[in-house]
């Protein structure tokens, strides 16, 4: 079964992704840095917000596409992947400031975990139906 939903989800997420990285671009031709952070807070701010999805969000994406493949319900899927969504977004936005907003980067992070936990559980999950 090829996945039909994840890809959709994958789509939105590049857009976010490249916003990121657009962020990261205009803040290294504003302050004239081209390789690291020239000790610039807010551009390492920004690489490290775009880093961090780069981290997390393939995985996360590669697991839930597996997900899909293996049949489980499509609301389950569009629930998890509108919670990576928001969870990413929201992260961005916590960081994105030098006064962090610590209650939301941390209910981002976590949702990103839960999701990444419970895909990985439904995987191990099945192997071990059929085996």
């Amino acid at each position: 079964m090829l996945p039909v939903i994840v890809p959709a989800y994958a789509a939105l997420l590049t857009f976010i992704f490249i916003f990121l990285s657009s962020e990261v671009i205009r803040s290294r031709v504003v302050t004239r840095i081209g390789i690291g952070t020239g000790g610039n807070r807010g551009l390492e701010r920004l690489m490290r917000i775009q880093a961090n999805f780069a981290e997390y969000v393939p995985l996360a994406l590669l697991l839930l596409a597996f997900v899909e493949m293996q049949g489980r319900p499509g609301w389950l899927l569009h629930l998890l992947c509108i919670a990576l969504v928001l969870a990413r977004i929201g992260h961005a936005l916590a960081l994105r400031n030098e006064k962090e907003i610590m209650w939301l980067r941390i209910a981002s992070v976590s949702t990103t975990f839960v999701i990444m936990a419970a895909a990985g559980a439904s995987l191990i999950g099945r192997a071990l139906q059929i085996g």
